[in-house]
């Protein structure tokens, strides 16, 4: 009879997973019950999926409320009635409308109208009116109701007086108020909560007539979706209306795709396509393939750059279908890791483009395809958060909620609200806060995608589910992943300043690959770890891991993008990898089956294939089980049943096979702790296309990649590292400058100016007027002329002139500022008109006014975030000498310091925190010494703990040199922060210039530097 109930997918409302719904409903002897999220969908599909395990049967509904103001509850009688809920629910969330008092005429739906809103106005077959517990007592004394279409609605929003405490704080939360403020109108009434079949038999028993017509709606619907069956699924099936054309069309682009591809294919080649396109077919997935196709079509012609990664790396009908970029003859990849008649799951294509293109092509796709929708995600409480939002909910002053965030606290001296605070935020914790859109998720459906949720329409402007990827995949919804990066768009950046700027030379094939992986360039930068701002090789581990590898193949840098995920690194077989690459004899440690499956990574698992590899070869499991297993480990399906029996047989066939349970526990300990992380072999090698492309553009065109790179934004570092890379690279620094900078930063010759978009506060109308005034009638003669033909207020202009943008003047940039404020004044950004006489300013006489080099340094620093001159020039007492990292190891004609405690100056790059087994704080740092070159450090925990970083600048850094595999580093005994000179705008240091030349420490310097011909110091080495 339960026709009103709700989940905590009645957001900041109920306070039950379904599966706890469900298990509530079976122990309270209700057989089947009406799931009726307020507004929402979210729980519908999943709930269906489970309830046969609980022996509940489901009928999907929808609780329309205008706010917490039940309009009328929905229940769809078969599927056709749960797609006519899901429209009207899609119409109001779309238009953000409220629902109005009568429902639409639905065909295959009932509608419950609660007694308090019935007007008396007369009711359709299928409308009834639901009279709620608190209803009973009054219910003699309405007249007019029409006995016939009155139904027992009991609402059930959440179990016991803890969990109506719970829904109190929620609607609390969601009215941004004060627990003690909150209205009883905005939340429900204590009686809405879950109560046994016997306890409402007997609170109806005056009125039976009204549970067995409840019992009646709910027996006379059934909705039933398939679950998890790879036969049925539900994406676009066709794509040219008609799946023999279909077939014919993919086999026609396999054919014509062949030469670009392999000019003299083998025999392999060919047996390996007519492979794939048959269990292509087999399974129905070639719909699938041709709307990538279209897709990625789509954007060459448009010129847009894509990647194509994931599995779908693995075959070879993608890469001929130009989907991917990757060959897997060459890698070894193997269809089934992608497809296979075993595998449960369907296909998955990730398709990155550009941040900058994006847009574009989902906008392409939602008018390309019907029935397209993007995937949502749940965003869900997290401890902290919960802990932050019921102590304003409590009232607490936010010393003490800061507190409870942190965990700094004695549980002994909590007082009564403290407490409240963290029992609830446990109990809170995790429960859905709100839908928002998954990274790049896209369903496109044979059927309205209406016949599986309702929709909702994010600022994004494109209608999206009301589930995520997961329930999508158990309905038979595959994904189509549209993703966005930052590499991609330098990469592009890079090219069209190339061509522009060597017009000269061929313009850049950034496709062929097969060039790049054998350019000597490239491969020297490899081996170094030389790859600042190259995608995904330029972070201080991934460096360090390519010159321990001393990588220069294709095929080592695949194993590299693998072996640095988390998981690998945690599981300690990337520093075995490494150490069987380096000592081959070594490898003999692995099991024989070991060797035997994975020889090429010495027996160590590296990728999610290699997952599928063990659990199949040296566990016996199927290869449908072992896929189940792999899936389970990423943690999404990991609590599910089927994940359970695939790790109970995975012990149980390695102790038929005579394994020890000693051998069985650390293979199954490798799998659990990176599989969840790690690549399949097609991605990392997808990665690597994208790795070797930036590489090579760096190689050979420098300026222009790191160009590129700034105006993208988005790397592991910040802006001013990639600057200071420029510089390192012969790049001649400029701060911005009206008559050469753009908005973006811009490469003229050998001269990098930077753009206005680096200047704070600076505005983006401001830069776009200047830009437009000098594009319409040339560079500006002086300061006179771009007042008179800019118009920009007195802070805008006071900020250029800060920053050195008139520099070209001549004028000191104080006088500048004294003639700006006395004609400018107070103005405002005005429109200048048009002047039929020109206009004459009168300059005012001052007295000589001088700007001292540290002074340039400070402004920089407040308006671009970081100097243009060298920071060590900056210390309040640099030493006389300086160590640098090339002193570090052994040359010829000097002594290593290896084992030697030194000490260094270096200025912060990055600093990685992270923590060892047991759970102690220490940190991995990145710096750079006085010359510009990286050394690295190791904090262990109780270093960390005494000697924490404390921001940007130049640290004094004092330990041990280690070493290994032929990677330097400094284990940290102590570290403080250099000091700089005092800000010499409000000091008189302005006047007395204590500005010190370090000439003397920097010809010491480069005495010792190894590259003496290429080591030129610029002063300007600035970083983050």
């Amino acid at each position: 009879m339960l026709l009103n109930t709700h989940s905590y997918y009645s957001l900041r409302y109920g306070t039950l997973a379904p599966k706890e719904l469900l298990e509530h409903c079976a122990s309270t002897g209700h057989r089947q019950v009406a799931l009726t999220d307020i507004n929402n969908t979210s729980a519908v599909l999943n709930t269906l999926r489970i309830a046969p395990q609980s022996g509940v049967r489901v009928v999907p509904g929808i609780d329309f409320r205008n706010g917490v103001q039940q309009q009328y509850v929905v229940l769809a009688k078969n599927n056709k009635g749960f797609e006519e809920a899901n429209r009207h629910l899609t119409k109001h969330l779309h238009s953000g409308e409220g629902f109005a008092p009568q429902a639409p005429l639905f065909k295959h739906c009932f509608v419950v109208y609660p007694l308090s809103q019935f007007k008396g106005s007369a009711l359709k077959n299928h409308e009834f009116i639901g009279v709620h517990l608190r209803d009973l007592n009054r219910l003699p004394f309405i007249q007019g109701l029409p006995p016939s279409k009155l139904v027992a609605m009991p609402t059930a929003s959440f179990a016991g007086k803890r969990h109506y405490n719970a829904h109190r704080l929620l609607r609390a939360i969601d009215c941004n108020t004060l627990l003690s403020k909150l209205t009883p109108s905005a939340c429900a009434p204590e009686t809405d909560q879950f109560q046994s079949r016997t306890e409402l038999e007997h609170a109806y028993r005056n009125y039976p007539e009204l549970i067995h017509r409840a019992d009646t709606l709910l027996n006379a619907c059934y909705v039933e979706f398939a679950f998890n069956d790879p036969a049925s699924h539900q994406n676009q099936r066709t794509y040219t209306g008609n799946a023999e054309k279909d077939f014919e069309l993919i086999r026609r682009l396999c054919h014509d795709g062949l030469h670009y591809r392999y000019p003299t294919p083998s025999k392999e080649i060919l047996e390996r396509i007519e492979k794939e396109l048959n269990i292509i077919r087999q399974k129905d997935f070639t719909a699938y393939f041709l709307i990538n196709w279209d897709i990625v079509r789509y954007a060459r012609s448009k010129g847009y750059f894509y990647v194509g990664r994931g599995s779908g790396a693995n075959s070879i009908v993608a890469y001929l279908l130009r989907i991917t970029d990757v060959d897997p003859i060459e890698l070894d990849l193997y269809f089934e890791r992608f497809i296979n008649l075993y595998r449960q799951n369907p296909p998955d294509f990730d398709l990155d483009f550009s941040w900058k293109d994006r847009d574009d092509i989902t906008r392409y796709i939602f008018t390309r395809f019907p029935n397209t929708a993007l995937l949502a995600t749940y965003n869900t409480f997290q401890y902290r958060a919960v802990v932050r939002e019921l102590g304003k909910v409590f009232g607490l002053p936010k010393n003490d909620i800061d507190m409870l965030s942190a965990g700094r606290f004695d549980m002994h001296s909590l007082d009564h609200l403290h407490r409240l605070v963290l029992k609830y935020s446990a109990l809170i914790q995790d429960f859905p806060s709100h839908l928002s859109i998954h990274a790049g998720g896209i369903v496109i459906s044979e059927k309205p995608i209406e016949y599986f949720t309702a929709t909702f329409m994010p600022p994004k402007g494109y209608p999206t589910t009301q589930f995520d990827m997961v329930v999508a995949e158990d309905v038979g919804l595959y994904k189509f992943d549209i993703l966005s990066q930052r590499g991609l768009g330098k990469i592009k950046d890079a090219v069209e300043l190339v061509h522009r700027n060597h017009p000269e030379a061929p313009r850049i094939d950034i496709h062929d690959v097969e060039r790049f992986k054998h350019d000597e360039k490239v491969k020297t930068m490899l081996r170094a770890g030389k790859a600042i701002g190259c995608f995904y090789v330029e972070s201080p581990a991934m460096r360090m891991l390519l010159t321990k590898l001393k990588v220069d193949h294709y095929l080592g840098l695949v194993a590299a993008s693998s072996i640095i995920r988390p998981g690998v690194a945690k599981s300690g077989m990337m520093r075995e990898y490494i150490m069987r690459f380096r000592h081959p004899e070594r490898r003999e440690d692995a099991h024989p089956v070991m060797r035997e499956i994975m020889p090429e990574t010495f027996g160590v698992m590296v990728y999610q294939e290699d997952v599928i590899k063990v659990a199949h070869y040296f566990a016996g499991l199927t290869l449908g089980e072992a896929d189940v297993l792999r899936r389970g480990m990423s943690g999404k399906y990991r609590g599910r049943e089927e994940f359970q029996k695939v790790q109970e047989k995975f012990f149980a066939n390695c102790r038929e096979k005579g394994y020890t349970d000693e051998l069985s526990k650390e293979i199954w300990r490798q799998i659990e702790s990176f599989a969840g992380y790690a690549f399949s072999k097609g991605h990392s090698a997808s990665y690597a296309v994208e790795s070797y492309q930036s590489l090579f553009l760096k190689a050979h065109y420098p300026l222009e990649y790191m160009c590129a790179t700034i105006n993208n934004f988005g790397g592991f570092y910040s802006t001013e590292l990639y600057v200071h890379e420029a510089r390192m690279h012969g790049a001649d620094i400029q701060a911005p400058c009206v008559n050469r900078s753009d908005y973006l930063t811009t490469l003229v010759g050998n001269q990098l100016y930077l753009g206005f978009i680096h200047l704070h506060e600076f505005e983006i109308r401001a830069a776009e007027k200047l830009v437009k005034a000098r594009a319409a009638k040339g560079a500006f003669v002086d300061f006179d002329d771009f007042i008179d033909r800019v118009a920009m207020g007195i802070e805008q202009v006071s900020i250029l002139i800060r920053v050195g943008a008139f520099r070209f003047t001549g004028v000191n940039k104080r006088e500048l500022l004294w003639q700006a404020h006395m004609k400018l004044g107070k103005s405002t950004a005005e429109p200048i008109t048009e002047k039929l006489f020109g206009v004459s300013h009168k300059n005012y006489t001052l007295p000589p006014l001088t700007t001292t080099p540290e002074e340039e340094a400070f402004d920089q620093m407040e308006l671009l975030g970081f100097p243009l001159c060298n920071p060590f020039d900056l210390l309040e007492s640099p030493p006389e000498q300086f160590l640098l990292a090339s002193d570090l190891p052994a040359t010829a004609g000097r002594p290593t310091h290896l084992n030697r405690h030194i000490t260094l100056y270096g200025y912060l790059v990055t600093a990685k925190v992270t923590k060892t087994s047991n759970g102690k704080r220490m940190h991995f740092g990145n710096f750079l010494d006085y010359n510009g070159y990286f050394f690295d450090t190791v904090h262990f925990p109780q270093v960390a703990e005494r000697f924490p970083f404390r921001g940007r600048g130049v640290y004094i850094v004092s330990g041990k040199v280690s070493e290994e595999f032929g990677c330097y580093s400094i284990e940290v005994t102590s570290m403080q922060k250099a000091a700089l000179i005092p800000d010499p705008r409000y000091s008189d240091l302005r006047t007395t210039s204590k500005f010190r030349s370090l000439k003397s420490v920097e010809e010491g310097a480069l005495k010792r530097s190894e590259e003496k011909k290429k080591e030129v110091v610029i002063r300007g080495v600035g970083v983050l």
